[in-house]
């Protein structure tokens, strides 16, 4: 298929997604101009609404980061939710731990923390993944269930907020805290850190010799053991990569914006995280650019809803309609493959004749 070809295929995908939005709005009563200026007034027409934008891009970024480093080397990992719950609840319980001595150095214990706790926590699930052939995306998807509960056990015990009776921690110091950004938005240090991560991880997977190993094996994971390639240590590598970075983005919802251990911290980013991997293809950059894209749909979302009454929710049908009309890029090459493997076929037929 050529340029062109593909130039009309993505408009009439981009016109796809244009027509369904402004049914979606129309079923729900309002004007689509009227929805349109709401929405795009609600990330840019406001000091808030843009930081907003910012603040909900961060963690899908730490969440994409580590679901697209495991794709990359074949290990689906589904299991960002729990791990991202286990850096939050490792880096909690460090904060509180450790002695006010230490000063700010807490924060990078904890930071620490956070990464080797969802780094841990995907470990086994990797490790029955190459040693066993176990499928790892029941195991990663269990092990979501198991941290959700750990962390609801933690605190409704050892780690509840003393003389309180809501399943949270005590609120972290304010020097504990990661500095904010840009007042009075929610705006913090967590998005410098993010967009260190997309930097680290492109340079890992693309200027390093661990990263194109990790990348053999999940093209090809018989001819990287044909080629002796370290199949089982790039798997595990980039699975303990991938959780790690679940676990940062744990941190950065409790030291960057609830400053508590809560329930239900991730909000379900850890699934949506598969998403954006998926509209990425895999690249930290495209990870980053597609984190911001989401969130910017659920910011505007939510401000046609505060205004026109339009439910937020069609964002999650708009995306998974989107994410649909990727998928089906690839189908004209998959129909031109088959015309050439009918005609092929055809003229076999006539030559034996």
């Amino acid at each position: 298929m050529n340029m062109k070809q593909k130039g009309v295929f993505a408009l009439i995908r981009v016109a796809a997604v244009l027509l369904l939005t402004v049914g979606l709005i129309l079923l729900s009563g309002a004007d689509p101009l009227q929805a349109f200026q709401t929405f795009f007034f609600g990330i840019f027409g406001t000091l808030h609404g843009f930081a907003e934008v910012f603040v909900r891009a961060t963690p899908l970024i730490f969440l994409g980061l580590g679901v697209a480093i495991t794709f990359r080397s074949g290990f689906f990992n589904l299991g960002a939710e729990g791990q991202l719950y286990m850096g939050a609840l490792a880096s909690t319980a460090a904060a509180m731990a450790l002695p006010e001595s230490l000063g700010a150095m807490r924060i990078v214990l904890a930071f620490g923390a956070a990464f080797l706790a969802g780094g841990l926590w995907v470990l086994f699930p990797a490790w029955m993944k190459s040693r066993l052939g176990i499928s790892e995306t029941v195991n990663t998807i269990m092990f979501n269930y198991i941290a959700i509960m750990i962390v609801g056990v933690c605190i409704r015990g050892p780690l509840q907020e003393s003389g309180s009776s809501l399943p949270q921690s005590a609120q972290l110091p304010e020097g504990l805290t990661l500095p904010q950004l840009l007042y009075p938005t929610r705006l913090h240090a967590g998005t410098l850190l993010a967009l260190a991560a997309v930097a680290v991880l492109w340079f890992l997977l693309y200027k390093t010799t661990w990263g194109f190993e990790m990348q053999m094996v999940g093209l090809s994971r018989r001819a990287a053991l044909c080629t002796g390639l370290p199949v089982s240590r790039s798997l595990i590598l980039s699975a303990v990569i991938g959780g790690g970075m679940a676990g940062l983005a744990g941190f950065n919802e409790v030291f960057g914006v609830q400053h508590r251990l809560l329930e239900g911290v991730s909000g379900g980013n850890g699934y949506t995280a598969v998403l954006v991997a998926l509209l990425a293809f895999n690249h930290p950059i495209r990870v980053m650019l597609a984190s911001f894209g989401l969130a910017a749909l659920q910011v505007g979302a939510a401000a046609m809803q505060r205004s026109l009454g339009v439910p937020s929710s069609i964002v999650s049908i708009i995306i998974g309609f989107i994410v649909l009309m990727i998928l089906c890029g690839s189908l004209p090459e998959i129909l031109s493959e088959m015309r050439g493997g009918f005609s092929k076929q055809k003229g076999g037929v006539r030559h034996v004749e």
